[in-house]
């Protein structure tokens, strides 16, 4: 180990697990996870500041739905490049690069938050806080090459969580900060968060590594978006993180809009679901490691079905309480669904290498490290692709609010899709009487106990 970049990194090998990896890994999912939980912080930001816009700001719903939407889709642009940088600089510098950026759209919302700042203003500064979105796609492909396949599930899981926990802790300050100063007072946030970053900064700085195995393999990203489960993965994370950070931006405006709550009613119950459902996250990673990624995702998508009808009823009878049930389900299933489908993507490239090593002459080393590089950088196309499903939410409560005033237009649309993810996991990978075939080498392959 040269400064903080590792050279002999051999987490599937037990005894240099027990004797060395556990503890450095360890320690680098806990910093990862610090740094993502701000990084999301920040950008569910406008979800936040969005409360303490009263008529005063002069920024009708579909507008307030348009900020939430381009923080979405910054962020989700941004996580394709963002995985590849941890290749290219290596996983602790990128972390202090990522953060370090995180104070560029912070400080300048703490100079212009007030009434009589141009909406296009609001615009730029909502795609700036997208910068945020791009942490969790960079320390997740990190944070994969630290563990053993066996402790994936439960690693990432964790690293995810944490960072998902962001978006609950920030709208818990914005909760706190209207009970308590009021609505005029949306720079509070920011003085909460400024600190933050920076203290993020330096742990990063202080108490994280490089791995340089990882570094400057960018063919792996495109052998990656070769590989037809990248893209099949990525439609099902479609299906649980786009659904779990759209409704995290959305809700808020949801009840302001469709039930009538002021933005206290509102913030009081918004935190709610993110809470719950990050605090699961890596309870879905922790059941997919004891009884199989597949099995609990089809069955996860089922559950997110039966809550979507739910808040179609709710909406139907004029329910609040009901409907608050039922999208606090959503946001439940959804962690579980995150926890589930990011157990399975190494543990398909796993099976794939494994399954192969007689075709391609690989060692069972070589397979693991194959299998250790292809899914890292799955990892970030999944990321990248899966959190524009929470733009297309957030673009389809827009239209449904437009169109008739309710959100029940689309929460119809959100459950067809899901039913389509249902059909997807079953068809690929539940399936036991059938195996899939890597067209590279001829090998069939069954993913059902993934």
């Amino acid at each position: 180990m040269r400064g903080h970049w590792i050279d002999d990194w051999r987490p599937e090998d037990e005894s240099f697990w027990r004797s060395t990896g556990r503890r450095i890994a360890n320690r680098n999912l806990w910093f990862s996870v610090f740094s993502e939980h701000i990084g999301f912080s920040v950008w569910t930001l406008f979800s936040v500041l969005v409360l303490f816009m009263g008529p005063a700001y002069e920024i009708d719903a579909a507008g307030k739905f348009l900020l939430v939407s381009v923080a979405t889709f910054v962020g989700a642009a941004l996580r394709l490049p963002y995985s590849l940088a941890v290749a290219v600089v290596g996983g602790r510098n990128w972390t202090l690069i990522s953060a370090a950026l995180l104070l560029v759209p912070t400080v300048l919302l703490a100079v212009v938050m007030e009434p009589g700042t141009s909406f296009t203003t609001f615009v730029v500064l909502a795609a700036l806080v997208g910068v945020g979105g791009g942490n969790f796609a960079s320390s997740m492909t990190n944070i994969n090459a630290f563990f053993p396949d066996r402790y994936k599930g439960a690693a990432l899981g964790i690293n995810a969580g944490g960072g998902n926990l962001g978006v609950a802790v920030i709208q818990l300050v914005g909760l706190l900060i209207i009970a308590t100063a009021g609505t005029g007072a949306p720079r509070l946030v920011l003085a909460v968060y400024i600190p933050l970053i920076v203290l993020s900064l330096a742990g990063a700085a202080l108490f994280m590594d490089n791995i340089s195995s990882v570094r400057n393999d960018s063919g792996a990203l495109t052998e990656a978006a070769r590989d037809a489960q990248t893209w099949v993965m990525s439609f099902l994370y479609i299906g649980t993180f786009g659904s779990f950070i759209g409704y995290s931006f959305a809700f808020g405006l949801v009840l302001q809009n469709q039930f009538g709550r002021t933005p206290l009613q509102a913030a009081a119950v918004t935190f709610i679901g993110p809470l719950l459902g990050s605090l699961i996250r890596p309870v879905g990673g922790w059941l997919s490691d004891r009884i199989g990624g597949t099995r609990v995702t089809f069955w996860n998508f089922a559950g997110m079905a039966v809550a979507t009808l739910v808040c179609i009823g709710a909406s139907g009878i004029d329910s609040l309480a009901l409907f608050t049930v039922g999208f606090v389900l959503l946001f439940i299933t959804s962690g579980i669904g995150n926890g589930s489908t990011y157990k399975m993507i190494p543990s398909i490239f796993r099976t794939k290498a494994l399954a192969a090593t007689e075709q391609r002459g690989w060692s069972q080393d070589d397979a693991l490290l194959w299998a250790r590089r292809i899914s890292g950088a799955a990892i970030g196309i999944t990321a990248a692709v899966g959190a524009f499903g929470g733009l297309l939410i957030n673009l389809a409560f827009r239209s449904s609010f437009r169109a008739s005033g309710s959100g029940a237009p689309a929460f119809w649309a959100f459950l067809a899709f899901y039913a389509a993810c249902m059909a997807v996991t079953f068809v690929v990978y539940r399936r036991t009487t059938t195996a899939a075939t890597d067209p590279r080498t001829g090998t069939r392959v069954s993913y059902a106990e993934v």
